[in-house]
C-alpha cells in the first residue's frame, strides 16, 4: 500500500492476512458462486480497493456534512437533538478517520463488519430526522457500495437489505410529505444498484489480478526459456570456435603422426609430429579452461581488459606458424588528432577476435590459400575488420547459413550471431579462383577529449 508513508509499508503484511481471512477460501455455492476469491498476490487489488473505498468515504463525508443541518433543524429540542448531533459528529469522524488513516482503520473494518452496521445506525438516525429528499439520503447509498467492495455478495446483500429497511422506516416517518414516496423509491433503487456495482468492481479487480499474475508468470517462463536458449547458442558458438576446432586439428595431427610412424624412419620428423599433437592438446586444454572461466563469469564486463590489436596480431602469427599459410596483419589507426577516441561496446573485442579466428580457420580448411591478409581499420566512428585470402573462393553466401547449420556446419552461423550481439554488420564476398573477403563493420561511440581551459593571459593574447 502506498498511502500513509512508512506506516503503510509496515502494515501491508498484516492487512493482507486480515483481508484473506475475510474472503472465502473457496467460491461459495448457489447465488454467491460468482463471488471471486482473492488471488495469492493481492497487493494490486488492495491498492485498487483502497482507492475506491477512500473515494466512497470522501463522498459520504461531504454528504453528511451537507445534510446534518437538515437533520438538526428537524429534530425536537432535548434528547432527540442531542442524539442527532451525536450521530452527525460520529458519522463525520468515522468517515474522516477512514479517509485520513485508512492504513490503520481499514483492517478493523475488514475484520469486524459490525462496525459498518454501527455506522449504518448513525446514518439511520440522521435520515429519520431529515427527509428522503435531503443529501443524507444519498449518503445512504455509500453503505451498500462499500459493503460490496469490502465483503462481496454476502456482505452487500446483508447491508443493502438493512439499508432498505431503514429507508422503509424513513418513508413511514415522512409519508405525509409530498414526494416522499418517489424520493424513497429512487434512493432504494440507487442502493440496490450501488451494492451490485460494488461487488462487480471487487470481483473484476480480483479476476484482473489473477489474470495479471498468470500473465506475469507466463512472461517469466518465456524469459527464462529465451535466456536458456540464448545461453545454449552462446555455448555452441564457444565450443565450435575453440575446443571443437582445436580437437579437429588435434585429430588431423594424430592421423599424420600415425601415417609417419608407419613410413617415416627419421626420428626428428616423428618428434615434430608428436610435438604438434602435444601442442594441439595443450591448446584444447587452455581453451577449455577459458571456456569454463567464461561460464563462471557473471557478465562480459568481468573479463579483464585486452589490447585487441596486440591479441589479433598474436593470433595471426599463431595461425601462420600452425598452418604454414603466409598471414599478414595490418593495423590502420585513425590519424592522431583528427578524430575522437573510439569506445567499443562491452564484449566487442572478444567477439571480433572470435570472428577473425573463425575466418582464418575457414581459410585454412576450405580456401586452399597461400596468403591471407587481416586488416583492422579505425575511422572517426567505425571500426572495420577485414580478412581476405587468395584461395579458390566459395559459392556459399550468408543466405545459406541456416542450410549449412542444418548439415552440421555452424561456423558462419556463429560469426553472424557474434556480429549481431555487438550490433555489427558482417559481409561475405567471394569470387571463383580470386579469393574470399570477410568484412565486419562495427559502429562505435566516440569520446571527444575535453580541451584544456585557457588562462586569462592566453585568452587576451588570442583576442
Amino acid at each position: 500500500m502506498t498511502f500513509g508513508g512508512s506506516a503503510a509499508g509496515r502494515a501491508q503484511p498484516r492487512r493482507a492476512r486480515r483481508f484473506k481471512r475475510t474472503l472465502p477460501a473457496k467460491p461459495a455455492a448457489g447465488y454467491f458462486a460468482d463471488d471471486a476469491a482473492a488471488p495469492g498476490s493481492i497487493r494490486l487489488q488492495l491498492n485498487a480497493l483502497q482507492a475506491l473505498c477512500r473515494q466512497a468515504f470522501a463522498i459520504r463525508l461531504t454528504l453528511i456534512a451537507l445534510g446534518a443541518p437538515f437533520a438538526t433543524a428537524n429534530a425536537a429540542d432535548g434528547f432527540p437533538r442531542h442524539a442527532v448531533l451525536t450521530a452527525a459528529v460520529l458519522g463525520v469522524m468515522g468517515s474522516y478517520a477512514m479517509l485520513r488513516d485508512w492504513d490503520r482503520c481499514a483492517p478493523q473494518l475488514l475484520a469486524h463488519p459490525t462496525l459498518m452496521a454501527v455506522d449504518l445506525v448513525f446514518g439511520a438516525i440522521l435520515l429519520l430526522t431529515a427527509s428522503p429528499a435531503s443529501p443524507l439520503a444519498y449518503a445512504a447509498v455509500c453503505t451498500p457500495l462499500l459493503s460490496g467492495l469490502l465483503y462481496g455478495w454476502r456482505g452487500s446483500g446483508v447491508f443493502t437489505g438493512l439499508q432498505l429497511v431503514v429507508l422503509l422506516l424513513v418513508f413511514r416517518a415522512w409519508e405525509h410529505r409530498p414526494g416522499a414516496g418517489a424520493s424513497t423509491l429512487l434512493i432504494a433503487g440507487f442502493c440496490v444498484a450501488a451494492g451490485v456495482i460494488g461487488v462487480t468492481l471487487r470481483n473484476l479487480m480480483f479476476r484482473f489480478g489473477t489474470a495479471s499474475q498468470a500473465l506475469a508468470e507466463a512472461n517469466s517462463r518465456l524469459a527464462v526459456a529465451e535466456a536458456v536458449e540464448s545461453e545454449r547458442a552462446r555455448l555452441a558458438r564457444e565450443m565450435h570456435d575453440s575446443v571443437a576446432k582445436t580437437l579437429h586439428g588435434l585429430a588431423l595431427s594424430a592421423e599424420a603422426l600415425a601415417v609417419a610412424a608407419d613410413h617415416e624412419r627419421n626420428p626428428r620428423a616423428l618428434k615434430a609430429q608428436a610435438t604438434a599433437v602435444a601442442g594441439a592438446a595443450r591448446r584444447a586444454a587452455t581453451e577449455s579452461r577459458e571456456l569454463l572461466t567464461d561460464l563462471r563469469a557473471h557478465t562480459a564486463l568481468s573479463h579483464p581488459p585486452m589490447d585487441m590489436v596486440t591479441e589479433l596480431a598474436a593470433r595471426v602469427a599463431d595461425f601462420e606458424s600452425r598452418t604454414g599459410i603466409e598471414a599478414t596483419f595490418v593495423h590502420r589507426p585513425a590519424p592522431h588528432g583528427q578524430g575522437p577516441a573510439l569506445t567499443l561496446p562491452p564484449g566487442a573485442p572478444r567477439q571480433l577476435l572470435a570472428i577473425a579466428s573463425e575466418a582464418l580457420e575457414n581459410t585454412h580448411r576450405h580456401a586452399d590459400a597461400t596468403h591471407v591478409r587481416v586488416t583492422l581499420e579505425c575511422s572517426r566512428s567505425v571500426l572495420r575488420l577485414t580478412v581476405r585470402d587468395d584461395g579458390e573462393g566459395t559459392a556459399v553466401t550468408l543466405d545459406d547459413v541456416r542450410l549449412l547449420a542444418n548439415t552440421g556446419h555452424f561456423g558462419l552461423l556463429g560469426m553472424l550471431e557474434r556480429a549481431a550481439s555487438v550490433a555489427a554488420e558482417l559481409r561475405l564476398h567471394s569470387t571463383a579462383h580470386a579469393g574470399t573477403e570477410v568484412t565486419l563493420t562495427l559502429p562505435c561511440a566516440s569520446t571527444v577529449p575535453e580541451r584544456p581551459s585557457r588562462s586569462p593571459q592566453e585568452e587576451a593574447a588570442h583576442a
